[in-house]
């Protein structure tokens, strides 16, 4: 049993001190090795419902040293090795290695505050979070400097991250001010979702980075299926139990699958937006004669011509379907979209119908969604915020 030592509390109107009890059956957080700056694999929701006291000890530190400086980075990872994003007792994580970099580069240690929590494995194109630095000279300790430039940031943090691991690196900085926060100043986050359709044993070089369906996908039923959860909705049944957000009600702004031409440099693709139609794909392979022939095909029809010759040469192999699932809102519950893809996949192998998401949607119960997409096709697209 935990004894928690007990307090004294001096009375303002009879000048005594009296002694405060312990609660029965309550520890003390402080005394609670899961509790304080070291969180577990958590990721509750993306909301933006707790706000940041005003006035904190590090705000109140920066007002009476504007030398300090805060940065607003972003970020880009492979999850496959992190144990997702939040400090923890034991494993890699996102913060624990930036923070790390940023210790090596500056001497002193900081904290990293990250706007979109990720589980282990999910990926992220472009995660965003701030910190908090103060340039002290390394020749005269004790003497502050300018504030670094923040090109000088991103190459220096760069330089220790490619030395752990390198799956992370930093891919825009900018100065903002104290009162600038990551997660709270976010207006809207967008999430991709990759799905590998065909009985094809998943390339190499796709490991971890998609969701292999080994059946067909009909992506007419998905996509039918994403018109009746786009708006806002109770999600209550597209969220884990874990989930601590004080509502389910979300406002799902777009939510919609398109299928792509398959490329195991998916990020790329996104980030040119290149992720042209298997129609338009095919469209520009094919002479014109082809690609009119082809414009009678169906978009199942279209991708089996591509992928079923019988003349594919020794040493080449037949490709997969690819679907990309995109979720755009200002915040998320958790494990929402993995929830949501979950069920658009059991759609589209035909276990589900329109009707049935339309009742899964107003049960209202954590126990309704189909199973969980895994967490190897997720990727965290792009923060949005008001920036000058």
């Amino acid at each position: 049993m935990l004894i928690q030592p007990r307090s004294r509390m001096l009375n303002p109107t009879t000048k005594q001190w009296r002694t405060l009890k312990p609660l029965r059956g309550q520890r003390s957080k402080l005394g609670n090795p899961h509790h304080g700056n070291l969180q577990k694999n958590e990721d509750f929701s993306d909301e933006d419902e707790e706000r940041p006291q005003k006035g904190t000890i590090v705000e109140q530190r920066m007002s009476q040293n504007p030398r300090i400086q805060r940065y607003l980075i972003a970020i880009e990872y492979i999850g496959t090795r992190f144990c997702g994003s939040q400090k923890q007792l034991n494993g890699r994580t996102v913060v624990g290695v930036l923070e790390n970099a940023f210790n090596k580069f500056i001497g002193q240690p900081v904290s990293v505050s990250i706007s979109s929590r990720t589980d282990a494995g999910v990926h992220a194109m472009s995660n965003v979070c701030h910190v908090d630095v103060e340039h002290i000279s390394k020749r005269k300790p004790g003497e502050v400097l300018q504030p670094h430039e923040p090109s000088v940031v991103q190459k220096a943090v760069n330089h220790f991250l490619q030395k752990n691991e390198g799956d992370i690196m930093v891919v825009d900085v900018r100065s903002v001010p104290s009162d600038f926060h990551a997660r709270y100043k976010a207006q809207e986050r967008i999430y991709f979702y990759r799905l590998l359709s065909g009985p094809e044993p998943l390339s190499t070089f796709e490991k971890d980075r998609a969701w292999h369906v080994a059946e067909e996908l009909s992506l007419q039923a998905m996509q039918e299926a994403c018109k009746a959860l786009v708006g806002c909705h109770d999600f209550s049944s597209f969220r884990a139990a874990g989930c601590q957000a004080k509502s389910p009600v979300r406002t799902l702004d777009e939510f919609n699958v398109l299928e792509v031409v398959p490329s195991p440099y998916f990020p790329l693709v996104i980030e040119r937006k290149q992720n042209v139609t298997v129609s338009d794909d095919l469209a520009h392979r094919c002479s014109k004669s082809e690609a009119s022939t082809l414009g009678s095909f169906s978009s199942d029809d279209k991708v089996r011509v591509m992928n079923s010759g019988t003349d594919l040469g020794f040493g080449k192999r037949k490709g997969h379907r690819c679907f990309v699932v995109t979720a755009r809102a200002r915040s998320f519950l958790y494990h929402q979209v993995r929830l949501l893809v979950g069920v658009l996949k059991a759609v589209g192998i035909g276990n589900l119908t329109l009707s049935d998401v339309e009742r899964i949607l107003n049960a209202k119960t954590v126990t309704a969604a189909s199973p969980m997409a895994p967490a190897c096709g997720l990727y965290l697209g792009h923060v949005k915020y008001d920036l000058p």
